[in-house]
C-alpha cells in the first residue's frame, strides 16, 4: 500500500460522506413537513417515540443528525427529555439500515442477476437516471428523487474507492501485525470510538469497517468490539451540540451517551464471559460486509430491547449527571438553530411558532379594543408585555427563516419560507396597531374623554368586522384554508369603505360641535389603525392564495377578484356589506 492508496482512501471517504449528505438531503425534501407532523402525533408515548426515531433516522440516514435535532427541540421546549430518550433509542435501530445497504458491496457471484445487485453494477444507472430527472423535470419532487439517486451513486462510488484502496492491505505483513492489537476487545472499542468521533458519522465508520473486511483480515471477534465503539463515538455530535444549551437539552446528550455506554458494557461483559469459557469458531472466522451489518443490527436491536423498559431510570441517570444550575438563569429559546440541520422540519416548527405569535396578537387586538370601553391598568400591562413578546417572535423567527432560506431547499419549502416571512411581518404590524389602540384608550382614560354615542355605535360595527376578518385570517393560516382566504378580500373592502364613510361623518360631527378636536383626532387615528389591521389581514390571506397559485402578484389578484366579471366576489361583498352596515337607521 503506497501513498496513492492513502489518497484514494481519503477521497473515497470524502465521496462517501458527500453522497450521504446529498442523499439524506433529498430524502428529507421528499418527506417535507411530514416529519414535523409525525413528531406531534408520535411522541405521546415511549413506543411511538421509538418508532418515530427509527423512521426519521431512516429518512435522514444519520443518527447523529437526529440527536443534534433532538437537542435543539428540547432546548426550544418543543419536546421533553422522556420523549427524546425514546427517539434516541429508535434512532440507534434506524441507523442499522445504512449498514445493510452498504453490505451489498460484498456480494460475490457469477450469476448475472446476483451481480446486478452489486452497487458497482447498478449505481451508474441510478446516477444517469438521477441526472436525467434533475435536468428534464420541472417538478421539484421529481428533482428531489433524482438527488436521492445521485447521492446514493456517489456514496457507493466512495465505498468502492475505499474498498479498492484497502485491498493491498491483505498482502502486507505489517498490517497483519497491527491487527493482532485488535484481539484485545478494549482496543477495538477504543478504535471504533475514536474513528467515529473524528469523522462524526457512524455510517461512514461502519462503511470503512465493511470496506476493510473485504481484505479478509478482520474476524467476527475483532469486528464486534469495534462496532460497540462506533456506537459510543457517534455520541460526539450530541456532546458538541449540547454546548451552550439549557439543562434539559444537555441531559439529552447525557442520555444518548449513557444508552450507548450501558449497551456496550452489557455486551462486553457477555462477550468476555462467553470467550472465557467457550471457544466459538465463528469469532475467529473472517467477517464480510454482510456479517458486519448483522452484528450491527443485533447489537442495536438487543441494546434497545434491554434498555427500553428502563427509560425512566435512564432519564434519572441523565438528571443525576446534569444537575440543575440554580444560580444560572436560562434564556427562553424561541427556536434553536440546530434545527437548521433539518430544513423541512424547521419550516414546520416556524409555522407553529407563527401561529402562537398570531394568538398573542389576537389577544392584544381584542383586549385593546375592549379597553376603549373600560380601561384596566393590569390588562394594559399584560398587553404591553405581550407586545414585547411579539417583537421577540418577529425578530427570532425572521432571523432564523433568513438563515434557513440560504439552505438548499425544494421549491415548496422556499415558497413556504417566503410566506412565513411576509406573514410574521404582517402579524407584527397588527400587534403594533393594537398597541396604538391601547395608547388611545389610555389617553382617553387619563383625560376622562369619551366618543359621542353615534361614534360608539359606528365603532362597534367596525371593530366587529375587523375581529371577524382577523379570525378568518388566523384560520386561513393555521388550517391552510385557501377557500376561506377567498372571503377575506371582500370583507376587507367592506371595512375600508365603511371606515371612509364613518370618518366623513365624524368630520361633520366635528363641524357641528358634537365632539372636541382632541377626540376627533383620536377617533381618526383609531379608524386608521383598524383599517391597517384589516389590510394586513388581507395581505396574509392573499399570500396564502399566492403560494397555492404559484406566486401571483398581489395587485393582479386584487384586480381579478374585484373585477365586474367576478360574481363570487360581488356576492360575498354584498353579503358582508349587509352584515356590517354603518348606515343610519
Amino acid at each position: 500500500m503506497d501513498i496513492f492508496n492513502i489518497f484514494t482512501l481519503l477521497g473515497g471517504l470524502a465521496f462517501f460522506l458527500y453522497g450521504m449528505t446529498v442523499m439524506s438531503g433529498g430524502l428529507e425534501k421528499v418527506a417535507g413537513g411530514k416529519m414535523e407532523q409525525l413528531l406531534r402525533e408520535m411522541t405521546s408515548n415511549p413506543i411511538k417515540s421509538l418508532v418515530l426515531g427509527m423512521g426519521i433516522t431512516v429518512i435522514v440516514q444519520s443518527s447523529s443528525a437526529v440527536t443534534v435535532m433532538l437537542v435543539g427541540l428540547v432546548n426550544s421546549g418543543i419536546m421533553n427529555l422522556t420523549q427524546a430518550i425514546g427517539v434516541i433509542m429508535g434512532s440507534n435501530v434506524g441507523t442499522t439500515v445504512t449498514a445493510w445497504i452498504l453490505s451489498l458491496s460484498g456480494i460475490e457471484s457469477d450469476n448475472i442477476f446476483v451481480q446486478l445487485l452489486k452497487p458497482e453494477s447498478f449505481s451508474p444507472l441510478l446516477a444517469l437516471a438521477g441526472v436525467i430527472m434533475m435536468m428534464a423535470s420541472k417538478k421539484s419532487k421529481t428533482k428531489n428523487v433524482g438527488t436521492i439517486l445521485i447521492g446514493f451513486a456517489i456514496l457507493m462510488f466512495g465505498m468502492e474507492l475505499m474498498k479498492n484502496a484497502m485491498s493491498p492491505l491483505a498482502d502486507m505483513p505489517e498490517f497483519t501485525n497491527i491487527l493482532t492489537a485488535f484481539s484485545n476487545p478494549l482496543f477495538g472499542i477504543l478504535i471504533g470510538t475514536v474513528v467515529t468521533a473524528v469523522i462524526q458519522s457512524s455510517a461512514a465508520s461502519v462503511g470503512i469497517l465493511q470496506a476493510l473486511s473485504l481484505t479478509g483480515s478482520i474476524s467476527y471477534g475483532m469486528a464486534f468490539p469495534i462496532i460497540m465503539g462506533q456506537n459510543i463515538g457517534t455520541c460526539i455530535s450530541a456532546v458538541l451540540s449540547a454546548i451552550g444549551v439549557n439543562t434539559n437539552a444537555r441531559r439529552v446528550a447525557a442520555a444518548h451517551i449513557m444508552f450507548n455506554i450501558l449497551g456496550t458494557i452489557i455486551f462486553m461483559i457477555g462477550f468476555q464471559i462467553v470467550t472465557s469459557f467457550w471457544v466459538i469458531p465463528l469469532f475467529s472466522k473472517s467477517i464480510n460486509p454482510f456479517g458486519i451489518a448483522v452484528l450491527h443490527s443485533i447489537f442495536n436491536l438487543a441494546t434497545t430491547a434491554m434498555l427500553f423498559p428502563f427509560t425512566k431510570q435512564l432519564e434519572k441517570i441523565a438528571v443525576f449527571m446534569v444537575k440543575d444550575d440554580k444560580d444560572a438563569k436560562e434564556k427562553e429559546v424561541i427556536i434553536d438553530e440546530r434545527l437548521l440541520l433539518s430544513p423541512s422540519f424547521a419550516i414546520g416548527e416556524c409555522a407553529r411558532l407563527t401561529a402562537e405569535m398570531a394568538k398573542i396578537v389576537e389577544y392584544n387586538f381584542l383586549n385593546s379594543t375592549k379597553m376603549l370601553k373600560s380601561y384596566h391598568q393590569r390588562s394594559a400591562e399584560h398587553i404591553a408585555e405581550n407586545e414585547l413578546q411579539i417583537d421577540t417572535y418577529e425578530d427570532k423567527l425572521g432571523s432564523f427563516l433568513l438563515k434557513l432560506s440560504a439552505r438548499q431547499l425544494s421549491d415548496e419549502d422556499s415558497n413556504r419560507i417566503t410566506q412565513l416571512l411576509l406573514t410574521i411581518g404582517d402579524y407584527e404590524r397588527i400587534g403594533d396597531h393594537a398597541s396604538y389602540i391601547l395608547k388611545i384608550a389610555e389617553t382617553m382614560h387619563e383625560k376622562k374623554q369619551k366618543f359621542s354615542p353615534e361614534a360608539i355605535e359606528e365603532l362597534k360595527v367596525i371593530v366587529h368586522a375587523v375581529s371577524e376578518i382577523f379570525r378568518m385570517t388566523l384560520e386561513v393560516f393555521t388550517g391552510d384554508n385557501v377557500i376561506l382566504a377567498q372571503e377575506v378580500e371582500p370583507l376587507e373592502q367592506v371595512i375600508k369603505k365603511n371606515i371612509r364613510k364613518v370618518k366623513s361623518r365624524h368630520v361633520k360631527r366635528l363641524k357641528d360641535g358634537l365632539c372636541s378636536v382632541d377626540v376627533s383626532f383620536m377617533f381618526s387615528d383609531l379608524m386608521n389603525d383598524l383599517r391597517r389591521i384589516a389590510a394586513h389581514c388581507s395581505n396574509i390571506a392573499t399570500c396564502a392564495i399566492q403560494i397555492k397559485e404559484s406566486s401571483m402578484e398581489k395587485h393582479e389578484y386584487s384586480h381579478r377578484t374585484k373585477s365586474l366579471e367576478n360574481t363570487d366576489f360581488t356576492n360575498k361583498y354584498e353579503s358582508y356589506k349587509s352584515i356590517y352596515s354603518v348606515s343610519k337607521n
